[in-house]
């Protein structure tokens, strides 16, 4: 597989939209789509900049999601906290930033912090560090009126069951797995 060349065909507020031409492993020109949070400037630029953060939070044997509407499904879903870094913040200060808008709740803190992993890699060079934190406080709105969130701290038990029947982003499924049935 060798790239050939890549065109920058819409740039959003907060997607770009490339076209990348490459030789597929048979000698074939082929077109892939590849939608970035980032503006790339060369194909050297692809998955090179994380653009968030994604957060695993828990706050006394609870673990923290987020019944979130997104447009991309027209329906709501649980998900984990996350957000875009902003030009020059700190990983810590987005995570900080985007549980107090998300939830109201702030860093009680850090566990760990795990380094960029991708979250779309079938059409996106998107990648987000991975947080995960002990929370504190209580839930209060905070989010912009684009956003239609509704945070919870969830047991063991409860999410045994919520996993057999509701929906969830992959990587909230993932994280709520592990911590419903392992210690």
């Amino acid at each position: 597989m060798r790239l050939l060349r890549m065109k920058n065909i819409h740039e959003g507020a907060y997607l770009k939209h490339y076209e990348l031409t490459y030789l597929n492993k048979s000698g074939k020109e082929k077109v892939f789509e590849l939608v970035s949070r980032n503006r790339l400037a060369s194909p050297r630029d692809i998955g090179r900049k994380a653009s968030g953060v994604t957060i695993i939070a828990f706050q006394k044997e609870r673990m923290l999601l987020l019944r979130e509407f997104r447009m991309s499904i027209n329906k709501s879903i649980y998900n984990l906290c996350a957000g875009m870094l902003q030009e020059g913040e700190s990983v810590e200060d987005c995570a900080r930033r985007e549980l107090y808008e998300e939830t109201g709740l702030t860093v009680a803190r850090f566990l760990d912090i795990l380094p960029p992993s991708y979250s779309a890699v079938g059409f996106s060079d998107t990648s987000t560090y991975m947080v995960i934190l002990e929370a504190e406080g209580t839930f209060s709105d905070h989010t912009s009126a684009n956003e239609e969130i509704t945070a919870g701290l969830y047991t063991r038990e409860e999410l045994k069951a919520m996993l057999r029947t509701e929906e969830f982003s992959s990587r909230s499924q993932t994280a709520a797995y592990f911590f419903a049935h392992f210690r």
